[in-house]
């Protein structure tokens, strides 16, 4: 598909696919049937953007692709194989073990990039296969290697439809049929050698000797030698020569197409929509998920933020037993910030996963809920370790009970919190795709949390005490002071005078009991948050029927 900027190159090319949302109007047919979930098996689809693992080598990027997209059948050294032999096929061997790379990490080249991603699709040996641009932003040399290497892809009997921008003369007479459009209207449709003989019929030929893709990009914009002639006309006279000369012989020859070999295939395919099963599936992500998260979760900024702020804490509270105004501060400050850290941490994992997820579901990877499980559960380790280390150097410094019970009470009402907290995060993420958006509400959610959770003002007005219900804050700061008193204790409360500890103010107003009313408002909302989070998912990756 060749057209200028704007032309529908890849608004058609996606339509066709079935990764296009929102209405279409008319019918998309193969081979004169029309799309199913099952011919996601038999189709492979490259967007023009690489969307990868930018921490996975080359080897691992498509191990994990053959481990999920290839079928059950399968034995894991059968499709590790087939993965390897795909690297081959796409001269991809010299840089295997090297990873990806991104925007801010080196990694592979440009044009290998694009191989692994053309290789992604390859390990399923599609009948078709939909490319976008795939050579845009490369050089006309590894441009000439990636159309040779899929030319070469073509002639093992498989059908690649692509687009692309300006090819140089060479590539251009590699394609064997060319369709060429200008705002959304076809131009050409037929052999690219006949592409010249066929405007020169209807009196467009250039003056001089010229690339052919740059004369035939000429005429989709209506620019002919004459820059005083009307482009509007120009692009109306060939559209109408198009339907005049063309069109006709374009549908008795989509009419002549034997679909019997094709049609037979997608029937088989039809009752077996996944690969492998929910376990392997999981399996699978798990191990990947593990294998490039652990480098941003345990990234030496979040952990220096981390340590910083708890040998901060353990300074400032040091030792500060005999006051129980300041124990209380320390007890409201974990709550506080073990509230706002993992909440960020959360709302920016789906944004930054949503291209890989749109673009794996589309393909009829894997099923959404082995891969939110798999995240969920593979995110526990790295969310909780940095909460544990925070606990273990601020609750022996500050001078909280030292007794084993007071402190696993202590840590585990932390940790439940931070699970709490970033599903709440993992919602807003999800349903919210801007992520600056999403961090502001995120703010001020969370700050209304706090305000009342009982630590700051401890009468709050009746009409939005309803607020103080729903915050994760006020039932964590609960749980913790739970955690370190009970009804009957007495604190010094006046010279040679002891008080009970819940007829302390500000204890006075959260109270000492209804403890398990905490623990089951947490997890009702540890439970509903996942549960918006995934629903929000379920609109992503849904091919178009």
């Amino acid at each position: 598909m060749l057209g200028p900027s704007g032309s529908g190159k890849t608004t058609l090319l996606t339509g066709l696919g079935g990764r296009l949302s929102g209405r279409l109007a008319g019918s998309i047919t193969y081979n004169g049937k029309p799309f199913t979930n099952a011919m996601k098996r038999y189709t492979g689809f490259v967007t023009q953007d690489d969307v990868l693992y930018p921490h996975l080598t080359v080897t691992e990027t498509l191990v994990f692709t053959a481990l999920l997209r290839l079928p059950k059948t399968l034995s894991h050294k059968e499709k590790v194989v087939h993965a390897e032999a795909v690297i081959s096929q796409l001269g991809l061997t010299k840089c295997k073990d090297s990873i990806i790379g991104g925007p801010l990490l080196r990694g592979v080249s440009g044009g290998e990039r694009k191989r692994v991603s053309i290789g992604q699709e390859m390990l399923i040996n599609p009948s078709l296969l939909f490319l976008d641009e795939p050579t845009s932003g490369l050089d006309s040399t590894t441009a000439q290697k990636i159309v040779s290497t899929l030319w070469e892809l073509g002639k093992g009997g498989r059908t690649i439809v692509m687009t692309i921008h300006q090819p140089s003369s060479r590539l251009f007479y590699m394609f064997h049929k060319v369709l060429l459009l200008s705002e959304g209207n076809p131009l050409y449709f037929g052999r690219g050698e006949d592409a010249m003989p066929y405007f020169s019929s209807i009196g467009f030929s250039p003056n001089v000797a010229m690339n052919p893709s740059d004369f035939l990009l000429d005429l989709a914009n209506g620019v002919l030698d004459d820059p005083k002639e009307d482009q509007a006309l120009i692009k109306q006279t060939l559209v109408t020569a198009f339907k005049t000369n063309l069109l006709d012989s374009v549908k008795e020859e989509l009419q002549k197409v034997d679909d019997s070999q094709v049609h037979e295939k997608l029937q088989k395919g039809k009752f077996n929509q996944w690969s492998n099963t929910w376990w392997q599936q999981f399996s699978v992500l798990f191990r990947r998920g593990m294998k490039e998260r652990k480098h941003e979760s345990f990234s030496g900024l979040k952990i220096g933020q981390v340590l910083v702020v708890a040998v901060l804490c353990a300074l400032l509270w040091w030792q500060s037993s005999d006051d129980i105004q300041d124990q209380i501060g320390l007890l409201f400050f974990y709550s506080s910030f073990w509230g706002f850290y993992p909440l960020f941490q959360a709302i920016f994992t789906f944004p930054q996963e949503r291209m890989m997820l749109e673009k794996e579901r589309s393909s009829g990877m894997y099923r959404l809920s082995s891969y939110f499980m798999s995240s969920t559960i593979g995110d526990l380790p790295m969310e909780l370790v940095l909460p544990t280390i925070f606990v273990i150097i601020t609750y022996w410094t500050t001078g909280l009970k030292p007794f084993a019970t007071n402190f696993f009470s202590t840590l585990f009402t932390l940790l439940y919190g931070v699970l709490v907290t970033q599903g709440l995060g993992l919602a807003l993420g999800a349903f919210v795709t801007n992520q600056r958006s999403a961090t502001i509400l995120g703010s001020v959610i969370m700050l209304s949390f706090t305000l009342v959770g009982g630590y700051y003002i401890r009468h709050v007005p009746s009409f939005v005490a309803w607020i103080k219900y729903v915050s994760i804050t006020q039932y964590t700061y609960k749980l913790l002071i739970v955690s370190q008193f009970k009804a009957g204790e007495t604190y010094p409360c006046g010279t040679n005078a002891t008080c009970y500890v819940e007829d302390f103010p500000a204890i006075k107003s959260i109270g000492l009991g209804d403890k398990a009313i905490s623990i089951v408002a947490l997890a009702i909302m540890l439970m509903g948050y996942r549960l918006l989070a995934y629903i929000a998912l379920m609109r992503l990756g849904v091919t178009k029927k």
